[in-house]
């Protein structure tokens, strides 16, 4: 690291009046001035010299600040209380969002649902219709049975008939 060290006025150098006017001049000849020339008016503090030196700090430590510790726990707890209170004051609404898109996306299945039901009630109708019945009958030749062969199931037998095992 480098620091610039302010050391003061030049050795030897003259005060008051004879030092203005040797100065002058001094830096008149110089600049290669004569008598009888306008003088060159001199910077600002012209006479003043800086020297750097070398600082090291390398073996310097700094001191534990507890103050600056706890500073910093607070800084990190009120950051983290806020973010869980804006996670809580938009989580509603974010929820809410998210379950009027699902609400919407059940209602166009409903209405699928609906729409395949109707068609499936249409195709069932046609498929159960007397008309198409007689029709497969024919198809596959059944026919209806003759009057004496069709039996009539008498509740009161207890459905023993049904049951068609021969008896011990």
């Amino acid at each position: 690291m480098w620091d610039v060290v302010f050391e003061g006025r030049a050795p030897g150098a003259r005060t008051g009046a004879e030092s203005r006017g040797a100065k002058r001049r001094a830096e008149r000849a110089q600049r290669g001035e004569r008598r009888g020339e306008e003088p060159v008016r001199p910077f600002p503090n012209e006479d003043i010299y800086f020297f750097v030196k070398r600082i090291d700090n390398t073996r310097v430590v700094r001191e534990a600040d507890p103050e600056a510790r706890k500073a910093c726990w607070q800084l990190i707890g009120s950051v983290a209380a806020a973010v869980v209170l804006l996670i809580m004051v938009l989580m509603p609404s974010a929820y809410g969002l998210l379950f009027g898109y699902q609400v919407q996306s059940l209602r166009q299945e409903r209405q699928r649902l609906e729409t395949e039901q109707s068609s499936l009630e249409v195709q069932e109708s046609k498929l159960m219709s007397p008309a198409r019945m007689e029709e497969l009958a024919r198809e596959q030749q059944f026919v209806d049975p003759a009057p004496q062969k069709v039996v009539y199931l008498d509740s009161r037998t207890g459905g023993s008939l049904a049951l068609n095992k021969e008896k011990p």
